[in-house]
């Protein structure tokens, strides 16, 4: 059920919880066609406290005198909340609506000063609205985005123990010579449709008409980091702003003159889901930068940076502010739209997600930084809010995701139903000791390091689909952290392409939903110094697409693909059940075979982490025999995914081995 704010702000311009009501906040709009508002362009409407709720000021649509199907910029004016010393004690600005589903970023759109005594420029985007028969339609600049054809949610996309996740980055690539990474939603449909080009990258070869990356490489759901909007322009949007909004920039192609966010991500997520693709955004919800409320009702949302308030604590705002998650409040619930005692900017982000679920039909949400929430009681109610929600849309439980970040993998909060998964650093880490063919840190020896690696449960969880593998992730800085690629290149390895392969071994055949960084299914590099784990070059570094022209990691790059397909088919791999069946340090090796699945959904791996291979790999009666090789049932016989070849009868279980290699062997109908 839409939430009780969101229904109301259909029909009405609504702020919630002003700060200050003396003097008393007012609605500003003007006519988008007038292209460029100034304060002569502008119409101040009085707005009312509900008599119910008097911390909720409106106005009908209806009762604006506004023009049907015409497209309105608006703000709305207030007094200034901003606690810092920076800021006057009487100053009145124009704002963003907290709820604004479309902001203009365009310098001539953004607020202008208010004429009164004490006004000053917030700077502040226009939000953007249609109105149509006493609706407020969410719209671009531009018009309303096309309807949606499909049902939604989809029974027939994936599930959790399905999925493997390509994570992208919303600046993500660049042409030629190695620059910084920009891109937009656009350029996104160039990875997913063979019939779209990317505008921003014309000379890439391997995103042009006709290639569709991601369907080539066959992974089944998309994360993008976050998509909703901020300041940030060549970053990655980690300081949001405004939150029920699409990224202004990214609505943006180069050359294009209004951006068209709404319908650009929009038809991002309709191609997702046509294609059998889950879609997933990367929230931040631990702090804001420049977000509304900065002026609306600083204190009731937002931690005043050292005051002594206890919600600051260790919290890091990485140059934002941090979102209160502990203040109490009686009033009006935006969600039920009832008196109740409640914390604001919990609901806050609760009507967020809710409004994402609804107008851009996610499948899933990754929650950054949930140690810098601050309140795991928070993390719970908003997976179960978002939860709710999904079963209320007749979704599936298994086609859903709450997924939280934290590097230090508090595995208390999967115990404690806090939240459905977490991503596995310790995966991250794990793999790349055993590539170099050495234990993990700590662990007593290298077989406990690849069970671990393989089997999640050994590190405490219950079930696959409670952690999120990955050989890379989005924060590259600092060392041991960057591309894998790069990695191996500072460990002195020189056999780059058999290794990575080996790795994508170990992450697509480990219990666990596995995610690959875009890029690193073709070895990607860096083109920045990332040493310093702090630097923005890591927001910028992009994703080289034209490196893909390069024949070895074109051979990476269809290895991967393999792998990955048969990893989204495979019933073996979609079960928690692992058993090892070898474990060979003989003659200087170190290969341990592991099964995943039973009977005919069996799926054997042979890895070796080792410089040794067979003598004579070639020899007419050399072998590598593995013991205890599951029986072969009656109609089946084996098949090696990663090269794509039939086992002889004869050879199953006792093929030769090869240095630094894996083997993927499934059972198929002859």
């Amino acid at each position: 059920m839409l939430p009780d704010l969101l229904r109301r702000r259909q029909t009405h311009f609504v702020l919630w919880r002003p700060g200050c009501v003396d003097p008393a906040p007012t609605l500003v709009l003007g006519l988008f066609s007038s292209l460029y508002p100034t304060p002569a362009g502008l119409r101040e409407i009085p707005l009312s406290p509900d008599p119910e709720f008097p911390e909720l000021w409106q106005v009908a649509a209806a009762d604006c005198g506004l023009i049907n199907g015409e497209i309105y910029y608006y703000w709305f004016k207030v007094k200034n909340t901003n606690p810092y010393p920076f800021t006057g004690e009487h100053e009145i600005l124009y704002c963003t609506d907290p709820l604004a589903t479309t902001v203009d970023r365009r310098a001539a759109c953004t607020a202008p000063t208010p004429p009164e005594v004490g006004g000053v420029n917030s700077g502040d985007p226009a939000s953007v609205i249609c109105y149509r028969d006493g609706q407020l339609i969410p719209c671009d600049p531009t018009g309303e985005p096309s309807p949606w054809l499909q049902p939604h949610p989809d029974p027939n996309l994936p599930a959790n123990h399905q999925l493997v996740i390509y994570e992208l980055p919303t600046r993500w690539t660049v042409a030629g010579e190695h620059g910084m990474g920009v891109g937009c939603f656009r350029d996104i449909l160039a990875l997913l449709d063979p019939d779209m080009a990317a505008p921003d990258f014309p000379q890439v070869a391997s995103l042009g008409l006709g290639q569709a990356h991601l369907q080539a490489l066959g992974v089944n759901c998309l994360e993008l980091l976050p998509p909703a909007d901020s300041d940030d322009v060549l970053e990655w949007g980690y300081g949001t702003a405004n939150f029920f909004a699409p990224d202004y920039d990214l609505g943006q192609a180069v050359g294009q003159e209004v951006a068209t966010a709404m319908a650009d991500l929009r038809a991002v997520v309709a191609a997702c889901h046509r294609l059998g693709m889950r879609f997933v955004i990367d929230a931040v919800m631990a702090f804001g930068r420049n977000t509304p409320y900065t002026h609306v009702n600083f204190l009731d949302f937002l931690v005043q940076w050292g005051v002594g308030d206890p919600e600051q604590g260790d919290r890091d705002g990485f140059g934002g502010d941090l979102f209160k998650y502990n203040y109490w409040v009686e009033g009006y619930h935006p969600l039920t739209g009832k008196r109740d005692w409640f914390v604001p900017a919990r609901e806050y982000m609760k009507l967020y997600i809710a409004h994402w679920m609804a107008y851009f039909r996610i499948d899933g949400v990754r929650l950054d930084s949930v140690n810098n929430v601050g309140n795991y009681d928070f993390l719970r109610e908003l997976r179960d809010c978002a939860r709710g929600d999904w079963g209320d849309r007749g979704g599936a439980d298994d086609r859903f995701l709450v997924v939280g970040e934290e590097l230090s993998v508090p595995i208390a909060l999967i115990h404690q139903n806090r939240l459905d998964g977490l991503w596995n650093e310790t995966f991250k880490q794990m793999v790349r000791q055993v590539i170099l063919g050495k234990p993990g840190g700590g662990d007593r020896s290298f077989e406990w390091t690849v069970r671990k690696l393989i089997d999640c449960r050994y590190l405490g969880f219950s079930d696959g689909t409670q952690v999120i593998n990955y050989l890379t992730s989005h924060d590259v800085g600092g060392y041991g952290n960057e591309r894998l690629h790069d990695y191996l290149v500072h460990q002195g390895i020189t056999d780059l392409e058999r290794r990575l392969k080996l790795a994508f071994v170990c992450l697509l055949t480990a219990v666990g939903i596995p995610m690959i960084l875009a890029g690193d299914e073709f070895g990607d590099q860096h083109d920045f110094d990332l040493s310093d784990e702090h630097s923005h070059h890591k927001q910028v570094d992009p994703v080289a697409f034209d490196r893909l022209a390069d024949p070895w990691r074109q051979r990476l790059f269809h290895y991967v693909a393999r792998l990955v397909k048969f990893r989204t088919q495979a019933p073996g791999l979609a079960v928690n059940d692992t058993q090892f069946l070898q474990v060979d340090y003989n003659e200087g090796k170190q290969v341990i075979v592991w099964q995943r699945g039973l009977g005919e959904n069996a799926v054997v791996v042979v890895a070796n982490f080792s410089d040794y291979g067979t003598p004579d790999p070639f020899g007419l009666v050399t072998e590598y025999q593995v013991h205890n090789w599951p029986p072969t049932p009656e109609g089946y016989h084996w098949h090696e995914v990663s090269q794509d070849r039939a086992i002889l009868p004869e050879w199953v279980g006792r093929e030769p081995i090869f240095p630094w290699e894996a083997k993927v062997y499934t059972l198929t109908h002859p």
